[in-house]
This record gives C-alpha cells, structure tokens and sequence, in this order.
C-alpha cells in the first residue's frame, strides 16, 4: 500500500505526527494506502519554512514568476494522462471527468500568467502643487488553501497560481480523502522552477485546518467546501486576524420556461445534475419548470435518460458515472431520498441498492429523479451532493424567481428560454452569484471570478480572475513630492487652484 505524506522544500516529508488516515478506493470500498496528518507543530514548521521563503519570493520581479507558471502549465499539459489516473483511482470520477478538471485549472494558470499586466496601478500626476498619487499591489504573505475532495486538482489549482504569481508563499491542506493528485502536482511544480519553501502541502485534518488558521504568521486562507466548515473557517480565521475567502454550499437551480427546447433542457441537465455523481458545488440539484405541460414533458424526457446512465467504475470508459466517495456519503443520500419518499415526493428513478458486477463493496448509487418536490422538503433546501435531481413545479415565472431569491444559498443558477427580456430580467432581479442563459453550469471562465451569494460565500472576495488578484494582494497608495522646483513657503494641499491655504 502506499503512503502519503507531505510535500515541503521541494520534496516528501514524513512529519513527526504519527497519526494517519485510510485512503480508499471508492469503486471497491477498499484501502489503497494511507496518508498522514499533520499535527500542530508540523503545521507551524512547514509555515516557518514558507515564511522565509516569502521573503526572497515576494521582491522576485513579476516576469520570472511567470516563466514558472509558463512551465507548470506545460508539464500539467505533458502529465494530464497520468494525473486523470492517479486523481480517478481515488476520487471515483470518469477520466473524461478528471481531464476535464484538470484543464481548468490549467486555465487559471494562464490567467496566472498575465499578472505583470494584472498587478499595475493607477498613478495621478499634480494632485497638488508639486504632490503626485500612485497606487501599487503588494503580496500579502503566506496564503493557505483548505480544498475539498470532489475536485482535487482544480481547486487547489484555483488558489496557488494566483497567489505564487502575486507573490505570496502557498501552504495547501487539501482533503486527506484523495490527496495523491495534489502531490504529483505539487512535484511538477518543483520541477517548472519554484524556488524550495514557496510552496507546501501538509495533508492532514481538523488539527492542521486549526493550526493554519491560528498561526500568527499566515495571513490569509482561503477555503471550497461546506457551509458550516466554510462558516467556521471565516469565524475562525477572521478573529485571528486573517483575510478569509470561503465558498460553501449550494442549492442550483435551472428554470424551464414554457418556450424552451424541452429536449435541449433534458440533455443539458443531464450533464449538471449527474456529472462527477452530483459531488460539485455548481451541479443542478433543482429543476424548475414553469406551467403543468413544461413539468409533464420534462419529467418524459428525464425519465428515460436518467434510466440509461451508465454506472461503473472510472477503469470502463463506457462510463457515465462513478461511484461517490465514502460510504458515509453513500448513506447520507440514501438518508435524504428515503425522506423525500416519505414526505410526499415521486420517485420517478429510483437509483439506489445498484450492484457493479466485481465492486459490490463500491459505493455506486444510479440517478434518482424526483417530482413534485416542494420547498420545505430536505432534499430541496439542503445540499445532497449527489446524483439527485429535484423537480418543483413552478405555477409562473415569478413563482420561480421569488423562490430562488429566498433560497439560502445563492451559488448558482440558469435559466432556459428564447424570450430575450425573460432572461435579461432573470439575469437582473435573480439574488445570486453565477448565472447561466440556456447554459446549465455557470461556471465563469478563469479571467473572471467564480462565487455565490448568501450562506454560499464568507468573505469579500471571489476565487480567480481579478477578485483573486485582489483577495492575495495589498492595495498601497502612495502620495509623495520632491522639493526641486518648489518655491519657498509654498503649502502643499489638495484644494484646487490656490496655495494660500491648507487642509
């Protein structure tokens, strides 16, 4: 079996912490390996460590940052076969899937490699009698990343290149569920140039998540995962001082407006509902049509579709789902359709107690479709993250928008139409983040930044594109003047005209 354990000064590290946890594969419900866990004092050496190598970092001019990045980008490119595997073998997903993740984060890294441009100021000239005004942006400092495990390399890959291209120095802790992907990763990233200590990952669990957030020297995290973990963090994080960006839970919606292609709307929703098994934070959990007939030809549409999916293990590339990744996840669904059931809903596709030939201690579930699901139902108002879609019958347009709106999350949400002021006046009252027009996942691409609303986000800022230039960077605003030139007496002031007074 193997083993699992840090990656620190470009290369493994054991730690001195003894504990360690069981890596499993969830297409047989076996253990593969184990990985360890950090304890505070690995935690606090490995940020002594980063700290350091901030220093020398930080001052590195911008264009050498981003040779490294040039390079990371091209050996993730040159590696993807072998990081699909590695991430599918623990996560479950298909292999299209995991490529899939991996080039977008590829993405942001490009994004990463524009931050010469990205960093420049603004500067005034003559603000005052001889005073003139710039702004730059500085890094912040040693940054950490807390990831979950339904996207192992994209979202650690969301975080760390924008912040190494800003200057910062990166811990990442990400989840001990599949952690072999990252540190692949993270030895390719060794190899693009990254100076020894810039970047770290220290696997581990709730005491290395405490450890980061209470060390005085890092000064910003930021976290993917649920809302009340993601609520704990900002609590946690911002009372030590530190700069917090959580992104949590979600509750999806996609609107059926009577004119849309039921069809298009069919297909699409397969892909946001039961892509990666439901496990993503951007997945369409709720369906919404608008009027009885638009109901009654979704749910003919769905029915057959959803009943054709595919389920099996990652090794079969016929597949069109993997399993989910415990067994504790697997029953957590279980839980939530069997209360569905009970509370009224029809369960039109009933996915569960499904056996893949040679993995019956996999944790496979098929697709499940419900309908007529109304909104104080558990399986509408609590994140399931997994292959369940509910349909709630809207009775009108605006039935649907007062019932996103007072929906506690607000992450992601779309709408399928042809009328063009029915989606301009969605696009515009809708109280959420991300928002798709006939585009069932919202997902910004990395040049613009990715964040909901609500109990969705905790924190100021979004992931990638501009916001995550803003969240790993100081603004610093400079006013000076220089004395050559200057008449003696004169009085320096931002009033316009005049030097005969001053502020």
């Amino acid at each position: 079996m193997k083993m699992v354990t840090h990656f620190v000064n470009g290369t493994t590290w054991s730690g001195e912490s003894a504990r360690t946890a069981k890596i499993y594969n969830p297409a047989t419900g076996k253990s593969i390996g184990e990985v360890a866990l950090a304890s505070k004092a690995d935690v606090d050496k490995v940020v002594d460590i980063a700290f350091e190598a901030f220093q020398a970092w930080s001052m590195t001019p911008p264009a050498k940052r981003v040779q490294i990045m040039f390079n990371f980008r091209d050996l993730l490119r040159s590696n993807i076969d072998e990081l699909a595997e590695l991430l599918s073998s623990e996560h479950g997903k298909t292999i299209p899937d995991a490529k899939g993740e991996i080039d977008r984060g590829i993405e942001v890294i490009e994004f990463a490699c524009g931050i010469p441009h990205l960093l420049k100021g603004e500067y005034s000239q003559q603000v005052a009698n001889g005073v003139d005004t710039y702004s730059v942006r500085q890094p912040l400092g040693v940054i950490a990343g807390i990831t979950p495990f339904n996207f192992p390399a994209m979202v650690p890959l969301w975080m760390y290149p924008v912040s190494l291209a800003c200057g910062n120095s990166f811990i990442l802790k990400p989840s001990e569920r599949d952690p072999s992907v990252v540190m692949r990763i993270a030895e390719l990233l060794d190899e693009a140039g990254l100076p020894k200590g810039v970047f770290s990952v220290v696997n581990g669990d709730k005491e290395a998540v405490d450890a980061l957030l209470d060390n005085p020297k890092v000064d910003a995290a930021s976290f993917v995962g649920s809302t009340s973990i993601g609520h704990y963090i900002y609590a946690r994080g911002t009372n030590n001082g530190k700069r917090i960006q959580a992104l949590c839970g979600a509750k999806n919606h996609l609107v059926i407006m009577p004119d849309a292609d039921i069809g298009q709307v069919a297909d699409a929703l397969m892909g946001s509902a039961y892509g990666s098994a439901g496990e993503r934070c951007m997945a369409i959990s709720v369906a919404v049509p608008v009027g009885k007939d638009t109901a009654d030809k979704l749910i003919n549409a769905l029915k057959s579709r959803v009943e054709a999916l595919k389920i099996a293990p990652y090794t079969d590339a016929s597949s069109d789902m993997g399993p989910v990744i415990t067994q504790e996840s697997l029953d957590r669904i279980n839980g939530f359709i069997a209360e569905g059931i009970e509370k009224g809903a029809s369960l039109v596709v009933d996915g569960r107690d499904l056996k893949v030939d040679g993995h019956e201690g996999g944790y496979f579930i098929g697709g499940c479709l419900f309908d007529n699901v109304t909104t104080d139902m558990s399986i509408y108002k609590d994140e399931i993250f997994g292959p369940v879609l509910s349909v709630v019958r809207a009775n009108s347009y605006e039935e649907a928008v007062a019932m996103i709106n007072s929906h506690e999350y607000g992450n992601g949400t779309a709408i399928f139409t042809r009328d063009g002021d029915t989606a301009r006046d969605f696009t515009t009252r809708i109280k959420v983040g991300m928002v798709g027009v006939n585009v069932p996942i919202p997902v910004p691409v990395a040049y613009h930044s990715f964040g909901g609303w609500k109990r969705s986000l905790f924190g100021d800022h979004h992931i990638h594109g501009m916001e995550g230039v803003r969240f790993n960077t100081h603004l610093k605003t400079v006013t000076e003047r220089w004395p050559s030139g200057i008449k003696e007496g004169a009085v320096f002031n931002f009033h316009s005209g005049s030097d005969t007074h001053s502020d």
